[in-house]
């Protein structure tokens, strides 16, 4: 599965602002910017990434996923202490 494809199925599925992914093909790095995690727990924030994705997990297209999520505050916060 290529990156492209995750950011697009998330993109399409949430209300997101940013996503960004990383990957080597099985194992991916996600990162999620949006206000709708504002308001949930990290359990929910989790779920709700990995929604859109299950199909691809259940046939293995994704083997393996590293989730980040951010509200559009948080990551502007973030950027700003790690020299983004």
């Amino acid at each position: 599965m290529e990156n492209s494809e995750i950011k697009d199925v998330l993109m399409r599925a949430l209300v997101l602002d940013e996503v960004h992914v990383t990957g080597d093909g099985s194992h991916f790095q996600v990162i999620v910017v949006g206000e709708l995690f504002a308001t949930l727990s990290r359990v929910k924030k989790q779920q709700t990434v990995y929604a859109p994705l299950m199909e691809y997990i259940a046939d293995n297209r994704i083997h393996a996923l590293s989730i980040k999520t951010y509200t559009p505050e948080e990551w502007r916060r973030d950027r700003k202490l790690n020299g983004f």
